[in-house]
């Protein structure tokens, strides 16, 4: 199998590299394909792959291009993490926001519509892109924000098209190792999970029938064994009833979270590009390559939310080992091509099918081969999420084939959650409106109406800063 990285010079696509070579997904890629407008972080990454200690498995042939049509050509699987602007631009996106006294991160709130607004246009140009050269190619997407690239491209790719995020697979899988029943990866037997990227819920938690999810929420000593039982106070998360994915710290705690981050001596975003400048030219001609980039890996994932731990702490070892999202996009690649579930170790899970949380439309668009699980509502299509539309892209349970991700039937979300889950929607199809139409106004009401944001005066702020900031927007308009 030939598989494309588009955005191959990523910081972390050294990460899918060594989950192709050792493992369960040894053998799964002949060749890699790592596209990036960049040539010179395509050569960092390069170096780093050639320097990797790979104790076993098979290196598949690696080759890197500036040229989309020839890396497109003849490949089987795309996975996309580009950046529009770079990192540069995305502490822009964290520093409008912040001067006017909003949350600046780079996916949630003004920051994530800004991000989108780059990020859509070029996720556009690959797709036709890869309806011409590769017509028959999956794209697994990770390029943020996640979801609403995703629901962007749905129209030009159709099933094709899965978007992917480790934050909500691995919530589930912490949860269920400090309720102390873990899970196989590929397995989400009794898990009840509804949202949009970066903005969901673990409901229930019934792995063997019984649901344990009640017990953890007032168990406080396992709800501080693990990432998300500590960023909730225990009085919260025992008042929603479910565990909450850990961007929602940023709608529940917003003015302490952004507080934090004006507090810190530089953001998020200022932090990592200044690594990223100073370790990228470094690669080609370093004696160890690898090494000077895991430790910058090791320093990026410690400061991950670190905003979110003024108390002090630090992020759990299994968390700081790396190996989220590029488990999913394999897990999902594999399942496409036909393989079964695998454990970490390696070990067959048998004949079961694999089942991931993946961002995909709230109907089916393609049949699984056989009847899709659904939740028919008098007045209500058969939906994965009742009360969203059947087109709109959402966050849950989905059972991956050769024919594409089934979504799963979840429980009617409560009142709050739902109407959160609405009002974040329509953000996005705001967003992906001003895009597809070149309407500046859908852009101004996207800002306006965020809930991270509820103001007309501050939405109009922020669209000029950006528009200031990153002047290739004014050209999205008619």
């Amino acid at each position: 199998m030939r598989l494309m990285i588009a955005g191959g010079g990523g910081f972390r696509v050294p990460l899918v590299y060594r989950a192709l070579c050792t493992g369960p997904y040894a053998g799964l890629v002949s060749e890699l394909v790592l596209y990036d407008v960049d040539a010179a972080r395509l050569a960092g990454i390069e170096a780093v792959l050639r320097n990797m200690p790979l104790a076993e498995g098979v290196r598949p042939r690696v080759r890197v291009s500036t040229e989309l049509q020839e890396s497109l050509t003849g490949t089987q699987v795309v996975f996309a993490a580009i950046r529009p602007g770079g990192t540069a631009g995305r502490v822009i996106d964290e520093r409008v926001a912040l001067d006017l006294g909003l949350l600046g991160q780079e996916t949630t709130g003004a920051g994530g519509i800004s991000y989108a607004l780059r990020s859509i246009p070029r996720m556009l140009e690959l797709a036709e892109a890869m309806r011409q050269h590769c017509p028959d190619a999956w794209l697994i997407n990770f390029t943020n924000p996640a979801g609403m690239v995703t629901e962007a491209l749905v129209p030009a790719l159709g099933h094709r098209v899965i978007g992917i995020c480790d934050s909500a697979g691995a919530l589930v899988h912490r949860a269920a190792a400090a309720a102390g029943a873990p899970l196989q990866d590929g397995t989400l037997d009794g898990v009840g999970y509804f949202g949009l990227n970066h903005l969901g819920w673990l409901y229930r938690l019934a792995p063997a029938g019984r649901d344990l999810l009640p017990g953890l929420l007032t168990d406080h000593a396992a709800l501080a064994s693990f990432e998300e039982g500590r960023l909730f106070d225990p009085r919260v998360l025992e008042k929603l009833g479910c565990l909450p994915n850990e961007y929602l710290y940023y709608y529940y705690e917003t003015e302490h979270a952004t507080r934090a981050i004006l507090q810190q001596s530089r953001t998020r975003g200022t932090s990592i590009h200044q690594q990223q400048d100073s370790l990228y030219p470094a690669l080609p001609g370093s004696p160890n390559p690898y090494e000077r980039w895991e430790a910058a890996r090791l320093s990026r994932e410690e400061g991950y939310m670190a905003e979110a731990r003024t108390q002090g702490g630090r992020r759990d070892e299994e968390d700081l080992a790396g190996g989220g999202y590029e488990r999913v996009a394999l897990a999902v690649m594999r399942a496409l091509a036909g393989g079964s579930s695998q454990g970490r170790d390696g070990t067959q899970l048998g004949s079961a099918p694999t089942r991931l949380i993946l961002n995909v439309p709230n109907a089916p668009v393609v049949s699984a081969g056989r009847p899709a699980e659904a939740v028919t509502l008098e007045g209500e299509a058969k939906v994965a999420v009742p009360g969203l539309p059947a087109d709109a892209v959402v966050e849950v349970p989905c059972e991956v084939t050769p024919d594409g991700a089934m979504p799963l039937a979840q429980e009617r979300p409560g009142g709050q959650f739902l109407t959160l889950m609405q009002h974040v929607k329509e953000v996005e199809r705001l967003t992906i409106r001003a895009v597809r139409d070149g309407d500046r106004d859908a852009a101004l009401q996207a800002f306006a109406m965020h809930p991270l944001v509820g103001s007309a005066a501050l939405g109009r702020q922020l669209l000029e800063g950006y528009e200031h900031a990153f002047p290739e927007l004014k050209g999205l308009w008619k």
